[in-house]
């Protein structure tokens, strides 16, 4: 009786230990949606980009809590490639003369003939942002031209303008931006509102960041797309692509249109305003990325809720379909992180699904 008590102990224990593995197995393969966070690397951002060292203070969080985050002072001008053109000189001109403009979801090159048909385009004789006689294309041509086309007011006298603001009229400009070291998922997605792509001018400084050091004038809040849905204090601005240019809210399009005023956009997807400096509408894949192994899409930058911000297609050309509401998705090597829109679709992500530094 003893023996067979011993044994009927062991295939007891036997029992035990193999159920208990059963359940680890099942756990392991049960992960959680957070079960890979990726931290923030500070070395992704280009140097030359940046007005001073990237450096770590503890923040406020959009819950209340209080978490390291990287503070970075950028100086809105990319050293990866060149700024503008944007409006071409003549209609005669070809596409290398100027930028590109957005329109329901595809990208068009603004060149000499584009701005001679926008009346065609845009199914409106008012459009004449040209010279008949000589070609010549009318366009802003001087800071103060610059300031007083781009408001959201626009006075008659601008109607039928190429707008362009050269980096020469933003020198010394400097944004100071915070970006959670750890991403921490908000219990609710924080969304933008695209609104009707309205606000005026073409563009404007974040709410809750530091403002421009150039000591020119106030920050006028213009461009945003909107108020967030859920939070006043969230930021209008998307991200930093790695090269310290903003990921600005949707360009104010339907605001420059109603003015008869076209503001293209370069090659990059970027343009000037005097309060941002330099800020990107689209994502086209000339910034600064960071190629994946596998034949996922490059990462470009990073939300202000510290998860990765990726382009919009993979190494075959293939657009990322399943997404939440904010654009993003996870996997087990990049944890969550966003794809970017369409670059026709005027637009980056469409909220952030973590927490973000007040």
């Amino acid at each position: 009786m003893a023996k067979n008590h011993f044994k009927f102990i062991a295939i007891g224990s036997l029992l035990v230990i193999f159920s208990a593995c059963k359940n680890n197995v099942a756990s392991s393969e049960t992960t959680s949606e957070d079960e890979v966070v990726i931290t923030v690397k500070s070395d992704n951002f280009l140097n030359e980009g940046l007005a001073e060292p990237i450096t770590i203070e503890s923040r406020e969080l959009s819950d209340g809590t209080t978490a390291d985050c990287y503070k970075i002072v950028v100086t809105s001008v990319p050293t990866d490639h060149d700024m503008g053109p944007w409006c071409p000189d003549n209609i005669s001109d070809d596409a290398s003369a100027g930028g590109i403009w957005l329109s329901d979801g595809k990208v068009y090159d603004v060149d000499g003939d584009f701005v001679k048909n926008l009346a065609t385009f845009y199914e409106d004789d008012t459009w004449m942002l040209y010279n008949q006689e000589t070609g010549e294309i009318t366009k802003t041509s001087t800071k103060q031209e610059c300031e007083d086309a781009a408001n959201p007011n626009v006075g008659e006298e601008y109607q039928n303008y190429c707008v362009e603001c050269l980096p020469s009229y933003v020198t010394g400009i400097t944004h100071t931006y915070y970006i959670p070291v750890t991403p921490k998922k908000a219990k609710t997605a924080y969304s933008f509102s695209r609104g009707p792509q309205g606000g005026g001018g073409l563009g404007g400084p974040p709410p809750g960041h530091e403002r421009p050091k150039n000591g020119e004038r106030p920050e006028r809040l213009e461009g945003h797309a909107g108020p967030p849905q859920n939070n006043s204090t969230m930021p209008s601005n998307r991200g930093l692509a790695f090269n310290g240019v903003i990921f600005n809210a949707p360009a104010p399009v339907d605001n420059i249109l109603s003015a008869y005023t076209l503001a293209p956009f370069d090659d990059a997807g970027g343009h000037i305003n005097l309060h941002e400096g330099y800020h990107y509408h689209a994502a086209t894949g000339i910034s600064t990325k960071i190629k994946q192994e596998d034949k996922h899409a490059a990462m470009i930058g990073y939300a202000f809720d510290g998860y990765g911000i990726f382009e919009n297609t993979d190494k075959n050309g293939n657009e990322e379909t399943e997404l939440d509401e904010s654009r993003g998705h996870y996997d087990s090597i990049r944890g969550y992180h966003y794809h970017v829109d369409k670059a026709g679709n005027n637009n980056f992500i469409d909220g952030l699904r973590g927490e973000y530094a007040l």
